[in-house]
């Protein structure tokens, strides 16, 4: 059985200390496996994939972004920084991962990189300018958004004449408010069906405040830059061609297009990069790890690691 240590490292907004955790195998480590969860929800929802990953010979770890449970006072949940969080972000990436590989790893040691859903955003962008994965794993990812400019003037606008902590119902609604139609319309009591097919594990998210805080305006700001950023032609070019890459998506996945979104994604990493695999779950929707796919999801990651 893997041994649970909670891990700290100082963030490189050089103000607050990402809260983490790191799931140790019992023998020799065959690699890092690093976790990169996604908006408003914490490192926690993923204690059992963590776990079963260790269990299979890997140091697995991750940490609560900044903005989110822990790593932050409750004040300032969904807030990441006034300019540039998406920066930060990325450089968390390396900043965890460096600090777990002096404590528990080794310096030649494997390192696989995970995101999923906005994570999967920050691990693309951190794969191009902070790190060099020896495999990267896209959970839940989504292609170009050409609403994306609009998006950004519409929150700089809003930064301008109510502030960048300001939490718009406006902006939230129009990034996601036409996720749930497809699964039953607008009810208020499971607003995010689109999440899961399990009504229990919804039922865990809907009563866990760290899941159901919402992101400031700036915030928004940066989850947008980094989707634009990670569709942009100079980011297909930039990425690794040597890197293998697995992209994994509920087909039922509104981040995704239900699909449409990951295969673009897959197309233009095809025309640069020499290994690029994706695997779309039928009837699952955007948490893979939360859904019925579990078991499948986890062997796929497995067997893309120890292939």
């Amino acid at each position: 059985m893997s041994e649970k240590r909670i891990f700290t490292a100082l963030s490189s907004d050089g103000v607050h200390t990402l809260k983490g955790v790191v799931y140790l195998p019992n023998g020799e480590a065959r690699g890092l496996f690093h976790v990169v969860h996604g908006m408003t929800e914490h490192i926690g929802r993923y204690d059992r994939f963590l776990s079963d990953i260790a269990d299979a010979g890997f140091i697995a770890f991750g940490y609560n972004h900044l903005g989110h449970k822990d790593t932050v006072d409750d004040s300032e949940l969904g807030y990441i920084a006034n300019e540039n969080g998406y920066e930060l972000l990325a450089r968390d990436v390396k900043v965890f991962s460096d600090a777990v590989r002096v404590e528990f790893g080794k310096e030649d040691m494997p390192y696989y990189l995970m995101g999923h859903s906005m994570g999967s955003f920050v691990v693309r962008y951190a794969a191009t300018k902070y790190v060099n994965p020896t495999k990267l794993i896209v959970m839940g990812t989504g292609g170009p958004n050409p609403a994306a400019g609009i998006g950004l003037s519409l929150i700089a606008m809003t930064k301008k004449i109510k502030g960048e902590k300001h939490i718009s119902g406006l902006i939230d609604n129009i990034a996601f408010g036409s996720y749930n139609k497809k699964f039953g319309g607008d009810d208020p009591d499971d607003s995010k069906k689109w999440l899961t097919n399990d009504t229990e594990i919804r039922k865990i998210y809907y009563a866990d405040k760290y899941c159901m805080f919402k992101f400031t305006v700036s915030a928004m700001g940066d989850l947008i830059k980094l989707i634009k950023l990670t569709n942009s032609k100079d980011w297909f070019k930039n990425i690794s061609s040597e890197m293998p890459i697995l992209l994994v998506s509920g087909e039922e996945d509104p981040v995704g297009n239900y699909g449409k979104g990951v295969r673009n994604v897959e197309d233009k990493l095809k025309q640069n990069c020499k290994d690029v695999t994706s695997v779309l779950y039928s009837g699952a929707r955007h948490e893979i790890l939360n859904d019925f796919t579990y078991d499948s999801v986890k062997k796929d990651i497995l067997s893309f690691c120890e292939d």
